[in-house]
């Protein structure tokens, strides 16, 4: 007889069986071990438990997620934008901080010694100066090219994206074979997952690309698809641009990614959340302010008058009145408007500035809340951000439209440069001037950058370019010799002439003052010229 004679395998399966409840508390015993052990090797973010189970996320590729939303993040977007107040200053925020008015230019040309070539670079300067009218740089003649950059920022920021096309050939009588179409992101074809362009390569939501992602061609429908809907893909419905003709200007947040997103997206249920408690909270201090209070009556009351069906009583300020007999009158004091409103209303805009990338401040104009210490703080990071994108905007849009517009000025005979194509590299050299912002403490700010500047820790151009207004240091230089040229042809001495006067307001040692005019009469004979005694 062996040691497990006993066990009885029909017996243990029955219902009921001891030996297996038992097997199966062990086992599940097992089973939670094996399940705490495991959720303790997984980060937190990745656990699943009752209170996760509603959590759901899908690892697919940005353009599969992009493709199923874009359309009605756009709409959205843009609905906000025209209702919501904070969504329309959100983009102005933006567009003011970006570009203000306008992104300025300057040649950088110089020669073997890298002294700069003043003449050819204030020609090229001038002359893209004039191609940035608006009449010659845009198609439809309505968008000077600082107007042009403003309203494409505020398109990437508003719909995600947009498309800037290049057209070679002249306008509104400009030399230069060059000006350029804005348009909308909609004109893209992307209601299309798997369409396929006759040369074999993929088009998603209508980019066509290679088998490394880069485009290749752009397909437009011919007109906005508000007005007009296609229902089957032909290739010969469409527009089909080539890539060097597009400037396609979306962030990439990751890749590949074939298409931009709303800067909102992530705020909008917040936004429209607002927007209708607002409305409610707005509705329901009108209705109770339209009610006073209520009469109480065990028969039916006597009425003043009676409109459109509905008992009304006569009130005049000042007055007493006096209730018919069984009637008693019962006050309405509402709680509204609501005291909650205004501080729930700031924790929802901070969550929705903080989406955006701009400051609670900013965006809310409520100053509030803050000191100078926290504004002055948050300032300096929204400055940071703007900083960014304008690098942004000036490596994907400005720097690639002046160097195609130089090469067709050259080519046109607009700029005499006989040997620009064997030294392309020198020729395009240049030098971007973006907005700056103004000083939030001068008295404090100017002892620091003056400071930083005697030791060497920056440059006076750095300073000039941060707190000038896109203005450079030849600009400031140019304008500051003009001025004190003036001054000294006119014979006037200001405090503001540091060769002159010091901090102080005293004269410098040294300092001669300005020669006199032989021509002037000084006097009778032999008699010395009258002097200030001061």
């Amino acid at each position: 007889m062996t040691s497990t004679s006993w066990y009885n395998e029909e017996r243990v399966a029955q219902k009921g069986s001891v030996l297996l409840r038992q097997w199966n508390a062990e086992r599940d015993v097992q089973r939670k071990r094996a399940a705490a052990a495991e959720a303790q090797r997984t980060y937190a973010g990745a656990q699943f438990n009752r209170l996760t189970s509603d959590w759901t996320a899908l690892n697919t590729s940005a353009d599969s997620e992009i493709l199923t939303s874009l359309r009605l993040l756009r709409a959205r977007s843009r609905e906000l934008v025209r209702d919501n107040g904070h969504a329309k200053n959100a983009i102005r925020i933006i567009k003011n901080n970006v570009v203000g008015t306008g992104v300025g230019f300057q040649a950088q040309i110089a020669d073997a010694r890298g002294k700069l070539l003043t003449s050819l670079n204030d020609s090229i300067e001038e002359e893209y100066a004039e191609w940035c009218k608006a009449e010659i740089c845009h198609t439809g003649g309505k968008l000077h090219m600082s107007d042009l950059l403003a309203f494409v920022i505020g398109r990437v920021a508003e719909d995600g994206e947009v498309l800037v096309r290049k057209v070679r050939q002249p306008f509104g009588g400009g030399k230069a074979p060059l000006a350029l179409e804005v348009l909308e992101a909609d004109r893209l074809l992307d209601n299309w997952q798997t369409a396929m362009a006759p040369n074999g390569n993929a088009i998603r939501m209508g980019v066509e690309v290679d088998q490394w992602g880069r485009a290749v061609a752009y397909w437009l429908y011919p007109s906005h698809p508000g007005d007009f809907q296609f229902r089957t893909f032909q290739a010969s419905n469409y527009i089909r641009v080539p890539a060097d003709e597009i400037i396609h200007l979306y962030m990439v947040e990751r890749w590949p990614q074939t298409r931009g997103v709303p800067w909102m997206h992530t705020v909008l249920r917040r936004l429209n959340d607002m927007k209708g408690y607002g409305e409610a909270e707005i509705v329901a201090a009108r209705a109770s302010a339209n009610i006073v209070g209520f009469i109480k009556a065990q028969e039916n009351p006597m009425p003043d008058a009676v409109v459109a069906n509905r008992q009304v009583m006569d009130a005049e300020p000042g007055t007493f009145r006096y209730l018919a007999p069984g009637e008693d009158f019962v006050g309405f004091n509402p709680s509204r408007p609501n005291a909650a409103l205004e501080p729930f209303m700031r924790f929802m805009l901070r969550e929705i500035a903080a989406g955006i990338g701009t400051s609670y401040e900013s965006l809310s104009r409520d100053y509030s809340q803050s000191n100078y210490s926290s504004s002055r703080l948050s300032l300096l990071d929204d400055r940071d951000l703007w900083r960014i994108i304008q690098g942004w905007l000036i490596r994907n849009l400005c720097s690639p439209i002046k160097q195609e517009w130089l090469s067709a000025a050259v080519l046109a005979g607009q700029v005499n440069i006989p040997d620009f194509y064997s030294k392309q590299r020198k020729y395009q050299r240049e030098r971007w001037k973006p907005r700056g912002w103004g000083w939030i403490d001068p008295t404090k700010e100017v002892a620091a950058y003056k400071m930083a500047v005697r030791c060497g820790f920056m440059s006076a151009s750095d300073v000039i370019a941060q707190t000038n207004g896109g203005a450079d240091i030849e600009d400031v230089y140019r304008s500051r010799r003009s001025e004190l040229d003036m001054a000294s042809d006119m014979e006037l001495v200001f405090d503001t002439d540091p060769a002159k006067v010091d901090e102080k307001d005293k004269a410098v040692a040294g300092t001669d003052d300005p020669p006199p005019d032989p021509t002037a009469d000084t006097g009778q004979e032999g008699e010395e010229p009258a002097t200030d005694q001061d």
